[in-house]
């Protein structure tokens, strides 16, 4: 990827109220609003919320303000919809992941 795609990805990114991070480290996702990145993909987040999937279920930790190396990045997303299926199959609904009904 070149560094221009980068550049313009985050910079989107950083209009955005939240970020989701995929780590390389086992099942750890990071999630925060990002505030600055550079041209390696190093990133600082506040409020940043580590969340891991493991045996054990779901856990998550409030970090605050971190920095990630750009190296330890898998992936960078934005919030995303999830698609449900209503009593009528024709019908799809269309609802913010976050939202609690």
């Amino acid at each position: 990827m070149s560094q221009q795609t980068i550049s313009r990805t985050l910079s989107k990114a950083i209009l955005k109220p939240e970020v989701r991070i995929k780590l390389k480290i086992w099942n750890t996702y990071l999630t925060g609003k990002l505030k600055r990145f550079d041209n390696y993909m190093n990133l600082i987040v506040e409020d940043a919320k580590e969340i891991y999937f493991g045996r054990g279920g779901k856990r998550s930790k409030d970090l605050g303000t971190v920095m990630i190396r750009g190296a330890s990045i898998i992936f960078i997303g934005q919030e995303r919809e999830k698609l449900l299926f209503t009593d009528n199959e024709e019908k799809l609904m269309y609802q913010e992941e976050f939202e609690e009904k």
